[in-house]
């Protein structure tokens, strides 16, 4: 079983997200996530997949397109760190990314499949490192992470954006 990180293997910023992760068995909340996104996609009607809660904000599906892109690009910092990486890893503007995805021309039930897919390969990968893998240290957006702090702000991320699914787009899940 991978331990926490401690908060010297993140940015203070990813802190929100890490903190958002009680699970001692980070593995078994990656798995769940999986099931937990789909439920709350389950009560998303065909209509309401491109609502927006405010001018400027982004849909349903790009919200689940940026958890797509997010998954994508911290599994690729934890494999590229796993390694030993020596470069330090770029940074990614999320709304430039959104923006440039055509996420709100795809259907949800295909974002969610692309979702689980990413999310499954990480969890492929992930448990294959060993236990001085899951502690190896990098640069990404500059700044010092670990694997372990990447694997658990991916979890934390997922649930910062389902509360503000529920919170501020009104699903109920």
């Amino acid at each position: 079983m991978i331990s926490r990180p401690a908060e010297a293997e993140f940015a203070p910023y990813y802190g929100r997200y890490v903190s958002l992760v009680p699970e001692p068995d980070i593995a078994a909340a990656m798995r769940e996530q999986v099931l937990h996104v789909r439920r709350v996609a389950a009560v998303v009607t065909l209509e309401k997949e491109t609502y927006r809660y405010a001018d400027g904000k982004w849909s349903i599906r790009e919200v689940v397109g940026h958890m797509i892109d997010v998954e994508r690009v911290f599994g690729y910092r934890a494999f590229c760190i796993s390694r030993k990486e020596g470069a330090p890893l770029p940074s990614f503007d999320e709304n430039s990314y959104v923006a440039q995805s055509l996420y709100d021309q795809r259907p949800l039930s295909d974002l969610l499949e692309e979702f689980a897919v990413l999310r499954n390969a990480n969890l492929a990968f992930l448990r294959r490192l060993s236990d001085s893998q899951w502690k190896n240290v990098g640069t990404a957006s500059s700044s010092t992470v670990s694997v372990r702090a990447l694997v658990y702000i991916m979890v934390g991320h997922v649930r910062h954006h389902l509360n503000v699914l529920r919170d501020k787009y009104g699903l109920s899940f």
